[in-house]
């Protein structure tokens, strides 16, 4: 081989000997890189999820966590002048727009009777959200507050009810055959309780170990806005209704919407002086040793 020939081999090998040591250092840069937990919201409908942390879920996919909605209504009566096979399509069909919208990674829709919860076991529904929490492993979990006062939701109630209660079978030996499977059991670090439609009230949250917690959502506020026109036929059923009430036909669905919507985030932030919020009874680990260990502790060192 000729001078010329070796000059150019080993030329090569060093251009891909720092080729190949540029991407171990990049693999290590990415796998040093903290990993944002995946969120699991539940809902009866994408509207309740929407309305109550619509913001919060897109500020959190912006972060890069992976973003789980389980609907677990079939949404089939929110509508005007469509039957239910059609009401419940176009309702779904919505809701996946929106949440592609705010940068939701999967929405899964259950098919459970909406308005009808009450019907269902809620050892059911709960074990389903188990399910998901295995699958998910989810760091954060979203649910309807189903201790806020004179709720005329049942749906809300009912499955916030018992998407409370799921993350006490977080352990293995709750619903054994996922075990056997290989699903373990999982539970989340930190719970968002959420209000869909009014801001909370006085002793409705952030007692004993729970703290409220304002979101600034007003980098996203008109996302959100946007996302929520989507769900039009959800939307016209509930526009319709405040049409009856106002006795006002000339109200327009999307106006009704934005000002809803705005209005709502607006009184989230005035406890936490924020122009745009949304708010949540947050439940997470706290540092430190239980006051009942630092009693003993006390009284031992006496």
């Amino acid at each position: 081989m000729s001078d010329q020939g070796r000059e150019f081999r080993t030329m090569r090998w060093n251009v891909l000997a720092r080729s190949v040591s540029l991407l171990a250092v990049l693999v290590t840069a990415a796998l040093a890189q903290p990993q944002k937990g995946a969120v699991l919201v539940i809902a009866p409908s994408m509207r309740d999820a929407l309305f109550g942390a619509g913001g919060t879920l897109s500020l959190m996919a912006a972060e890069g966590r992976p973003v789980h909605v389980v609907v677990f209504g079939n949404e089939e009566k929110a509508s005007v002048n469509l039957g239910p096979a059609e009401t419940r399509l176009a309702n779904n069909e919505e809701g996946q727009k929106a949440a592609k919208l705010l940068g939701i990674t999967e929405v899964l829709n259950l098919g459970h009777k909406s308005g009808e919860m009450a019907y269902i076991s809620s050892s059911e529904m709960r074990n389903q959200v188990m399910a998901m929490m295995r699958l998910y492993k989810p760091e954060i979990l979203f649910f309807p507050d189903w201790y806020i006062h004179y709720l005329i939701d049942n749906d809300v109630y009912r499955v916030g009810r018992m998407a409370e209660e799921a993350p006490y079978g977080g352990s293995s030996l709750f619903l054994q055959d996922l075990t056997y499977m290989g699903f373990p059991g999982a539970a989340a670090r930190q719970y968002y309780f959420y209000s869909p439609y009014r801001p909370y009230r006085a002793r409705e949250g952030g007692e004993g170990q729970a703290s409220m917690k304002q979101v600034d959502i007003g980098r996203v506020l008109a996302k959100k806005v946007e996302a929520i026109a989507l769900l039009g036929t959800a939307n016209e059923a509930w526009a319709n209704t405040l049409r009856v009430r106002a006795g006002n036909k000339a109200l327009v669905t999307s106006e009704l919407v934005k000002a809803f919507v705005e209005e709502l985030a607006q009184e989230n932030g005035k406890r936490a002086g924020i122009g745009f919020a949304e708010e949540f009874n947050h439940l997470s680990p706290r540092g430190g040793l239980p006051e009942h260990v630092r009693e003993k502790a006390r009284a031992a060192s006496r």
